[in-house]
């Protein structure tokens, strides 16, 4: 089998539907973390991984090129609230990604496994 990165746009797709939550291994970057394997979880209308430091970053689509993003980090309490980083829309030119607008950015894809 041969592994072919998918873009986190099609994430979306699936997410938009809704269902169960669906753990899917990938690669994520985030603003001063450069690239990571990851596990992305995409659960209702966003997706949620880890980050190298057993942070968590959560996103989720509040209309269909804005969503929102959280920060939780790894030392969180039951109950605690996550840390807000704004609003967020497509980063240009780099599928997948999402930026703030001030600096801080997000990107996720996931492995899709194929036959050959």
């Amino acid at each position: 089998m041969n592994k072919k990165m998918m873009l986190a746009a099609a994430i979306f797709a699936a997410a938009a539907m809704g269902g169960p939550a669906a753990a899917q291994p990938g690669q994520c970057s985030v603003t001063g973390w450069g690239i990571f394997d990851c596990d992305v979880v995409v659960d209702g209308g966003g997706f949620s991984f880890g980050l190298p430091d057993g942070a968590m970053l959560a996103f989720t689509l509040t209309e269909p090129d804005v969503g929102l993003a959280f920060l939780l980090p790894s030392n969180s309490e039951p109950g605690q609230r996550p840390r807000p980083q704004g609003e967020f829309q497509p980063a240009k030119g780099k599928p997948g990604c999402w930026t703030n607008g001030d600096g801080f950015e997000f990107c996720a894809m996931v492995l899709e496994e194929q036959g050959t």
